[in-house]
């Protein structure tokens, strides 16, 4: 698996030099996994996914093993923007045209569960990730303001959910200081966490449950069957269930879920602290991210930071400048901060899928996989790994609901792939150059 993101990157087993591993409390390894040991289920991959489902199996008394290749909470559940959104990347009109109002309105309703889900976890688990409410869609032309409009207005009369507030121009610069943006929304319902505090906290807590979770045990065999075998390196698990939690960073084992999900990085600064000069970016402690075609999301850190995120890479490996492009960006965007540096830069992988919709798969009667959250995963990856969780029990309702979301196969072919990310990548540079 060395082509892989689980290893081109980063150093085995460590965490990136983020702000975030440098606020959190990194408790120490947990064993190997070595020789046979069975369980009810596995679970590959210790991120929101993997941890949520292995809570929701604990309380329902199954035995839980988990197989991380690195470090729990090490992936893209460490490393994210920590914004907990709501919906999806799609908003609803597109999901009632393309699954219709009752099921559109059931996936909207699994979204507000899995926020709801954020914040009841953080508040027994984690309290250090400090949910905070308010995250804001800035947009940069009136027709994305007028689509934003309707949006709303949509939720509102049709969903009932009144807690988006929109502004027009000057209203909106009054809380986001910048001239990019046009207007926007503010979603109280919506907020921010510290990521890896929380997945600090949910893996201290699965384990405290009973869940038997072991580090730097990659897997890199399957052998399906009514037992299923799960194979590392230096032992292997036999169980009867089996949930593929690894998103952006599960090896190419299963050739569904493979099929389906992409891999892309995405990378943060975190500047010097600002002092006062933190209320000429932003006038409220919100998150914020925007509608260019590589997103740009950023919000303040609890000690006046500015954690800048974007510049999106389609390419397995980093650059080995990740921080001067992203430096650029954010001094175009804010050049009253332009002379401020960035203390700490870092980079992750999150899976996407061509719909940017998550991909939530049945793989084998006895298989669950979910994925490709496309920057979503905050609150829709605890979903979906609960969601799997009650489906391996018995109750698929949800986890059916949630796999009502479109995606479609990708081509074979990791070249084949890799030129269509590419070209995606360099489409999307120049439509928020050129202003489309």
């Amino acid at each position: 698996m060395m082509g892989s993101a689980l290893h081109l990157n980063d150093k085995e087993a460590q965490f990136p030099p983020s702000w975030y591993a440098a606020t959190a409390t990194i408790p120490p390894e947990r064993p190997r996994l070595k020789g046979r040991i069975k369980a009810d289920v596995c679970i590959i991959g210790a991120g929101y996914t993997g941890l949520h489902a292995a809570l929701t199996l604990r309380e329902r008394g199954l035995s839980v093993v988990v197989l991380e290749a690195h470090r729990a909470g090490w992936g893209a559940s460490g490393r994210n923007g920590g914004q907990v959104g709501s919906g999806y990347n799609k908003g609803p009109m597109w999901l009632e045209r393309h699954v219709g109002k009752t099921e559109a309105r059931l996936l909207w309703d699994l979204c507000e569960d899995s926020k709801a889900l954020v914040r009841e976890s953080v508040e027994r688990f984690a309290p250090d990730a400090l949910y905070k409410p308010g995250v804001a869609h800035g947009v940069q032309s009136p027709r994305e303001f007028e689509h934003l409009k309707r949006e709303t207005e949509h939720l509102s009369r049709h969903y009932g959910y009144s807690q988006t507030e929109l502004f027009a121009g000057d209203d909106f610069r009054n809380l986001v200081k910048t001239r990019l943006y046009k207007g926007g929304t503010l979603d109280h319902g919506a907020g921010h966490i510290h990521p890896l505090r929380y997945a600090l906290g949910l893996a201290s807590a699965a384990a405290s449950a009973g869940a038997q979770i072991f580090e730097r045990s990659e897997v890199h065999h399957i052998e399906q069957g009514k037992t299923l075998r799960i194979q590392t390196a230096l032992g292997h698990v036999e169980a009867d269930h089996l949930i593929l939690a690894g998103n952006g960073y599960l090896p190419q084992i299963e050739k569904h879920y493979a099929a389906r999900v992409m891999t892309v990085n995405s990378f943060i600064g975190a500047t010097a602290p600002l002092g006062d000069t933190a209320k000429e970016v932003l006038s409220r402690d919100v998150a914020v991210y925007d509608d260019s075609n590589v997103v740009n999301y950023f919000r303040l850190s609890e000690d006046g930071r500015l954690l800048f995120g974007g510049r999106a890479n389609y390419s397995v490996k980093f650059p080995k400048d990740m921080g001067t492009k992203l430096h650029r960006r954010m001094a175009t965007m804010f050049p009253q901060i332009a002379d401020i540096p960035f203390d700490y830069v870092w980079g992750g992988t999150l899976g996407v899928t061509y719909t940017r919709l998550p991909a939530v798969l049945r793989v084998a009667p006895n298989i669950v996989a979910a994925g490709g959250y496309s920057g979503q995963g905050v609150a829709l990856a605890g979903l979906a790994g609960k969601v799997m969780a009650e489906a391996v029990a018995g109750q698929a309702q949800r986890f059916d609901t949630l796999a009502l979301l479109p995606t479609v196969p990708l081509p074979r072919g990791q070249m084949t792939r890799a030129a269509l990310l590419t070209l995606a990548m360099s489409w999307a540079t120049l439509r928020d150059k050129i202003g489309l």
